[in-house]
């Protein structure tokens, strides 16, 4: 059974960082695409970046770009999203998920994505 959960959420001051983790079990994450999303309070869910481990490619939206950096531990089958310089727009539920076999090229549409996690929160304030 592939289970994939979050953590690293915590609250944080406007300019500080946080590393979300997001530890697999059931699948080894070296051969998927993992992504990072995050829904805010009454907004849609966004997908904000992902990592094709396999080819080494990343991606991350205008809105983290410059301020995220997502990677891997192959020793601990885990995949990181080191955010910095904080803004309370950034306070959301942050979510991993992996792609969809049946999927094409690495994007980061949420509906090519499953296994989702429950979610670790970021609260973003002073």
């Amino acid at each position: 059974q592939v289970r994939l959960v979050e953590s690293g959420g915590s609250l944080v001051r406007p300019g500080g960082s946080l590393r979300l983790s997001c530890a697999a079990s059931g699948l080894v994450l070296d051969y998927e695409t993992v992504g990072w999303f995050r829904q805010a309070p009454g907004k849609e869910r966004e997908g904000i970046s992902f990592i094709n481990l396999k080819y080494g490619v990343t991606y991350y939206a205008d809105s983290v770009s410059g301020r995220v950096t997502i990677s891997n531990d192959y020793d601990t089958n885990t995949v990181h999203l080191q955010m910095n310089s904080l803004k309370p727009e950034d306070t959301a539920l942050y979510y991993c998920a992996t792609m969809k076999k049946t999927s094409g090229a690495p994007s980061i549409a949420e509906e090519d994505y499953e296994n989702w996690g429950q979610g670790t929160q970021v609260t973003v304030s002073s």
